[in-house]
């Protein structure tokens, strides 16, 4: 029997499925469709997923694959260039289509030790007080201590443990493809720019390999949205907006989206939790959903390790939905006003024209800047600011602009540290994202006078000096959160016992 299941093999998933692995949890990934899916839904990781990558190793990967675009992510498609000192190394979305990233998480996965089962459909999970029954399609029934569902909007999951899922159905829809045109690209470019002084919802543009991807607003809302549109309705909609279908034919693919936004009513049940789209759907803009669920997936994996390994305190498993939760609200209510912002209608446009007089203001642009690529989230993590130990709070909070590394500042009854995830920053010796690699704990302790006894089979004492880091000492969690600022060994203690458990027995 295998300690975690993990139903639905996308990049939560397989993201999930490296993280536990880090820490030699033996995972299952049950993935229903037997061969990966050539559809290209998202084309970039925003910097906070770039972060992970290169906390964990992989991006090195990823950079060979793919194309950095500084200050590409746009708020509603709102071109205004990114504030010079955003909180990050890595100022830029890497451009990378889906597909490419499915496989890199894929293959990290299994190279980790990660099983992957193909063509294997979940049709029933029952779970009592020691673990979680699977029921395959093919009759055969699998069991775990921990399930994970990943696997999508339409979560199975989620609807065999009758789990809420509130929010709108969808109102708009549009559809998506990759094709080969006719029309020369110049032609198709000068096209697109006139349609788009209205519809900012519609697009066309060059995908490589001679293909185009193209998006454009559905006629209706379809009722069966996993059956995809036809080339002929395509082109319709094509000539509808554009006055010509631009000689589309030979289609890769063709796949719709709408613009319905849910959140489910909580992220865990018993022993079964839920992580990206299956816990969370929302409109496109902005390009926030593949990034959602990896994140989703770097904050479960350490905690779910935890309790696997046996060494969790107390709620930490629980803080996944109180941090979790907090932040998809307001991914939601982000791509809502997008949403609302590229209608053709007046009213919207009007509003549109008054941000766009506002994002020329620094701060009004990095406050929507950071939430997009998710550089600004902060975690309640300080006992004395919750009230609840640390673990029931949750949110999002705006950085210390201009003060990466802390500088002295305070927020509520905490460091202003405490919660944001670090930077890489340089240390003497290397980077500190190249210390994270394990996926453990870090203590970087530039004092040299601090200890991690007793917690040393769950956190690394990193001893090094950094000009970029302008406080004693931190401690950070396995997703790089910061959840202790100081140097006093006692005061260490009260962190060290919250988020990583009692002391291993001498």
């Amino acid at each position: 029997m295998v300690d975690v299941i993990i139903v639905g093999g996308g990049p939560t998933g397989m993201m999930l499925a490296s993280e536990l692995r880090l820490h030699d949890v033996d995972v299952l990934v049950l993935e229903r469709d037997a061969e990966p899916s050539p559809l290209v839904r998202s084309l970039g990781l925003h910097p906070r997923s770039v972060e992970i990558l290169d906390s964990r190793g992989l991006l090195d990967r990823f950079l060979e694959h793919g194309r950095r675009y500084p200050g590409a992510a746009r708020f509603a498609g709102i071109d205004r260039p990114w504030p010079p000192d955003l909180d990050t190394a890595h100022a830029y979305v890497l451009g990378i289509p889906q597909p490419v990233t499915d496989r890199l998480l894929t293959e990290r996965a299994v190279e980790l030790g990660a099983i992957v089962r193909r063509g294997a459909e979940v049709t029933a999970v029952d779970q009592d007080g020691n673990g979680v029954r699977v029921g395959l399609a093919d009759g055969t029934f699998l069991r775990a201590p921990w399930l994970v569902g990943c696997d999508g909007g339409r979560s199975r999951v989620r609807g065999l443990l009758g789990i809420g899922f509130p929010g709108e159905p969808a109102r708009n829809e549009w559809l998506l493809a990759e094709v080969e045109v006719t029309t020369p690209p110049d032609e198709v470019a000068a096209a697109v720019e006139e349609v788009r002084k209205t519809h900012r919802g519609f697009g066309v543009g060059p995908a490589g390999n001679g293909l185009f991807r193209a998006v454009v607003p559905a006629a209706t809302v379809t009722e069966d949205r996993a059956t995809p549109p036809t080339l002929d309705e395509f082109r319709t909609q094509l000539r509808t907006f554009a006055g010509t279908d631009f000689g589309a034919h030979s289609p890769r693919w063709l796949s719709r989206f709408t613009d319905a936004t849910r959140l489910a009513e909580r992220y865990r049940e018993g022993r079964v939790f839920l992580a990206g789209d299956a816990a969370h759907v929302h409109p496109p803009l902005g390009g926030q959903g593949l990034n959602l669920g990896i994140q989703d997936a770097v904050n479960l994996g350490w905690k779910l390790a935890a309790a696997v390994t046996g060494w969790a305190p107390d709620g930490l498993l629980d803080s996944y939905h109180a941090e979790r939760h907090p932040v998809a609200e307001d991914v939601l209510t982000i791509t809502r006003a997008q949403s609302e912002l590229i209608s053709p209608e007046p009213g919207p446009r009007a509003v549109r024209r008054l941000l766009e007089e506002l994002m020329g203001i620094d701060e009004a642009n990095r406050v929507l800047i950071e939430r997009i690529t998710a550089i600004g989230i902060r975690y309640d993590v300080d006992a004395s600011a919750s009230g609840a130990r640390g673990l029931s709070g949750g949110g999002v909070s705006g950085a210390a602009h201009g003060d990466p590394a802390g500088q002295g500042d305070t927020v509520g009854n905490g460091h202003a540290l405490l919660g944001r995830r670090l930077r890489d920053i340089r240390l003497s010796g290397g980077r500190l994202y190249e210390r994270m690699r394990g996926g453990r704990g870090l203590l970087l302790d530039p004092t040299g006078t601090l200890s991690v006894g007793g917690w040393d089979d769950r956190i690394d004492h990193v001893v090094a000096t950094s000009d970029d880091l302008d406080v004693p000492a931190v401690l950070l969690r396995p997703d790089g959160h910061v959840v202790w600022v100081g140097d006093d060994q006692r005061d260490l203690q009260i962190p060290l016992r919250r988020w990583f458990g009692e002391a291993a027995p001498r």
